[in-house]
């Protein structure tokens, strides 16, 4: 799989992260580290843990990391999520999570096929 057909499959913008990193190599670099990235997780734990700030302050890294990388779809999720976490509504994020979690594992799914 290239790194174009990587950002096709989950849902990102190809041309836009090669604007920012400029080579191909140079984004496989870095989107290979992102698995390795625990705000996903930490902000899952948080919401369970019925902890809005935690969860926000995970939330936010994973969006402003999503977004840099040109994850699109989930950087659209994520930042839907992130806002009602900022405002303490931890009832309309949890029903969001699904949504997020499916970005967040398709990304990371995809990610292992490289």
């Amino acid at each position: 799989m290239t790194i174009e057909e990587c950002y096709n499959t989950l849902g990102g913008n190809y041309k836009n992260a090669l604007s920012r990193l400029m080579n191909d190599n140079l984004i496989k670099r870095f989107i290979l580290k992102f698995p390795a990235d625990k705000s996903y997780e930490n902000m899952v734990a948080a919401m369970e843990a019925h902890d809005a700030d935690v969860a926000f302050r995970e939330a936010h890294p994973l969006k402003g990391v999503s977004r840099n990388l040109a994850f699109d779809q989930l950087d659209s999720s994520v930042s839907e999520i992130t806002e009602l976490l900022r405002a303490g509504d931890l009832e309309s994020a949890a029903k969001l999570l699904p949504r997020v979690t499916a970005d967040y594992e398709l990304v990371i799914g995809t990610l292992a096929k490289l």
